[in-house]
């Protein structure tokens, strides 16, 4: 068994214009964050103020009291609930002998932990520098990883200048590695189109079981926890609906609050997965005292990235775990179901209903020697009834097509 040692945690949260709801809510993921990470929380330390110090982002009076909060439980790191400006960053690591980190540093280590692939690691790391660069001259910013050495300085140039310049070409290196990357995706995706192929993504927040149900409907083994962020690079598979109709469904990185739109949109294959989707799958966890916050979180971020106008229905998941207060949001079509219990079939019949919705029925005739159309019927529409009528030589088929579908003109 191995044995990972955890590093203590002072977690510090300013209270500014949010309900107390939302701010313990909030408090609780930065604890879900942190011990994602791999810390182990010993403290909370909350002020309430009107706005945050410029210069130090919590007040004197209790500044004070998190050096001797710091100075008694010797913690590794303090993490801010916040996102910390260079120079509040700064004038905290020259009075704090723990390592100071914001929040989202932390979904970055996170985000590091669990990228899986060479696509994944590299906006990974694109995410980091960008997030380091305008912060460079803090104390404790460690740089040996990032190269540098002989040959790296012009002459008079200070070790400062040098580093921003190395992180840089390092930004330009990592985007043109991304570029080929996002190219072959691209030539994938292209493929799919012309095979027509419906796509379907997972969307939701962070730990509301995405890939639990992604695995459910089809039959895959994409990695799941219950920790936030458990996945982050796309995983696509075959998922068949109860027609035998074929659709690719893609599992994607979770959304969660006050998660900067930079750090999502720099996982450009997740999105572009989204953004490709003829139907999205909202996944909510049911049984969250929060759940009609997260959803509302997920909706926000779909409008902020122009992905709102892809038809989605919501799948409320836990239900098992649902208490009688629950209220669902019916401004989308939904189901509720326990992946726990292994109810696929009722999503995926909800799932067919849904595109029968996107789809033109369609009733017509072919030839018994016309096999290519026979073969594109039964691949790339939702192909009900297949006749033969013997006197006539001919095939009768039923079904519901893609209006965009070649065949769609013809029938």
């Amino acid at each position: 068994m191995v044995y990972i040692k955890l590093e203590k945690a002072i977690l510090v949260g300013v209270n500014t214009d949010r309900t107390d709801q939302d701010f313990i809510e909030s408090m609780n993921e930065l604890h879900a964050l942190a011990e994602t990470a791999g810390a182990d929380p010993v403290l909370d330390l909350i002020q309430n103020m009107e706005k945050v110090h410029p210069a130090t982002f919590i007040g004197k009076g209790k500044l004070e009291e998190l050096i001797s909060a710091s100075e008694e439980l010797e913690p590794e790191l303090i993490i801010f609930n916040s996102e910390l400006s260079p120079s509040q960053n700064r004038n905290l690591s020259e009075v704090l002998s723990a390592r100071v980190i914001d929040r989202t540093q932390l979904i970055l280590d996170i985000f590091a932990q669990r990228a899986r692939s060479k696509e994944g690691k590299l906006q990974v790391q694109l995410a980091q520098l960008e997030y380091m660069l305008p912060r460079l001259g803090g104390q404790g910013v460690e740089l040996s990883r990032l190269g540098g050495g002989i040959g790296t300085r012009g002459p008079g140039e200070t070790k400062l200048e040098t580093d921003r310049r190395h992180i840089r070409r390092e930004i330009r290196e990592i985007k043109k590695k991304l570029e080929q990357v996002v190219r072959h995706r691209s030539i994938y995706r292209e493929r799919r189109k012309q095979n027509q192929a419906f796509q379907i993504a997972l969307i939701g927040y962070t730990n509301a079981g995405k890939s639990t149900l992604f695995n459910l409907l089809t039959y895959a083994d994409s990695f799941e926890e219950n920790q936030l962020f458990a996945t982050l690079d796309p995983l696509s598979r075959k998922c068949i609906l109860p027609s035998g109709f074929e659709t690719i469904m893609t599992d994607t990185v979770g959304f969660i609050k006050d998660l900067p739109t930079s750090l999502i949109a720099s996982f450009r294959s997740t999105l572009e997965e989204v953004k490709e989707a003829d139907f999205l799958l909202h996944v909510v966890d049911a049984s969250h005292p929060n759940h009609a916050d997260h959803e509302k979180t997920v909706k926000k971020l779909l409008n902020d990235l122009e992905m709102d106008q892809i038809p989605r229905m919501t799948v409320y998941n836990k239900e098992d775990l649902l208490s009688s207060e629950f209220v669902a949001d019916r401004s989308d079509p939904f189901v509720l179901m326990s992946a726990a219990k292994k109810e696929s079939n009722k999503v995926l019949v909800e799932i067919e209903k849904e595109v029968k919705q996107q789809f033109v029925p369609y009733n017509m005739t072919v030839s018994s020697d016309d096999g290519k159309v026979l073969a594109q019927l039964k691949k790339e529409s939702m192909l009900l009834k297949l006749s033969f009528i013997e006197e006539e030589e001919h095939y009768l088929a039923e079904g519901y097509i893609s209006k965009d579908h070649p065949l769609a003109a013809r029938i």
